[in-house]
């Protein structure tokens, strides 16, 4: 039997980055790009390469430049890390394991560190194919809570619920990451949104801007743990922001909803250094009159755009900067989709 598994990109509409700082956000899965995981029962456990991981190159020059552009780690470390954290979790769930090896092999077309979620649509892959593989059954906010601590605990990557609850989730999810909620439950308080009208989103991205998350979050952890009174402050407002956008969002309040995604924006640059690359990628959207924020922690954009004449701008204007701009396609079909306000 061939298992394969889809998990697909993530945008972080509003709220970012405070899910991981008790805060509220808004995310929605995009389909048009994904991960997949191919596994199958073989004599051995085998994990093969992909060609993001290749050891082989043509010259040193090539070897720079596929580091620059995929960075030092390829899809591997995740695969190896998510496997060996499912089986503590089923060991510490005292759930049986049949002794039986497999072959897995991973694919995404997910752009690379552009804040996209890839890594974590990979380990959810992984996650995914190993329940169906050994029969295991784990409910969704324990999944994602275990798919965090494989980037967290194993990998030391600081990161948040965000990715991994609407990659697990999908569609459109409001999440409240109230202290004591999770304190109480172990995990948040998640809820399926889907408005009466879609506004007019689009996603921006460009491959030149890829970091990792690792490198974007490191220092305001610090400062968070620090008691720095301004990251602190933030976290409280970006909480407030998502709560007002999901009023404007279910009322199709449009200005709101532009005003909140660049105040959204405005405020993580006062708090984070932002390259000049990324501002350009921001404004460049913002002066055709279109909404901006990253979607994640640089690299790729979200907004709302008018219509699709200034949409055509947008796609002109961006071009200039290397940019990809794109439809986001985020629900299902209709008769898949969760009914509005339904509790998950």
């Amino acid at each position: 039997m061939i298992i394969t598994t889809t998990t697909y990109a993530r945008v972080g509409l509003i709220g970012n980055p405070s899910d991981g700082y008790f805060g509220k956000t808004i995310s929605f899965s995009i389909r048009n790009f994904s991960a997949q995981i191919t596994l199958y029962e073989s004599p051995e456990l085998e994990i093969k390469l992909h060609k993001n991981d290749r050891l082989t190159f043509r010259s040193i020059q090539h070897l720079v430049e596929d580091i620059r552009f995929s960075g030092y780690y390829g899809g591997i470390r995740l695969i190896k890390a998510a496997i060996k954290k499912f089986y503590e979790y089923c060991q510490e769930e005292h759930l049986t394991l049949e002794e039986k090896n497999f072959t897995i092999l991973y694919d995404s077309n997910i752009p690379l560190r552009v804040g996209l979620a890839g890594s974590s649509a990979i380990i959810t892959c992984v996650m995914k194919a190993l329940m169906q593989f050994y029969g295991v059954e784990i409910e969704k906010p324990i999944l994602v809570n275990l798919i965090l601590s494989v980037e967290t605990k194993e990998l030391g990557i600081s990161a948040g619920l965000q990715d991994r609850v609407i990659q697990v989730y999908e569609n459109m999810v409001y999440m409240d990451f109230n202290r004591q909620y999770m304190e109480e439950y172990g995990y948040g308080y998640y809820e399926y949104l889907e408005p009466e009208v879609l506004p007019n989103f689009y996603v921006a991205y460009s491959d030149e801007l890829s970091e990792g998350t690792e490198v974007f979050h490191n220092n305001i952890r610090q400062r968070y743990e620090n008691g720095d009174r301004q990251v602190h402050e933030a976290m409280a407002e970006w909480a407030e922001i998502t709560t007002r956008f999901r009023e404007a969002l279910l009322a199709g309040d449009l200005p709101t909803m532009n005003a909140l995604i660049n105040r959204n924006f405005n405020l993580r640059a006062s708090i984070y250094q932002i390259s000049k690359r990324n501002w350009e990628l921001i404004n460049c959207a913002r002066n055709v009159g279109a909404s901006s924020k990253f979607c994640g922690s640089g690299g790729a954009i979200v907004g709302i755009y008018a219509d699709e004449a200034m949409y055509r701008r947008l796609e002109i204007e961006l071009k200039k900067l290397h940019a990809c701009l794109i439809k986001p396609i985020i629900f299902a079909e209709k008769e898949d989709s969760p009914e509005e306000g339904e509790e998950v």
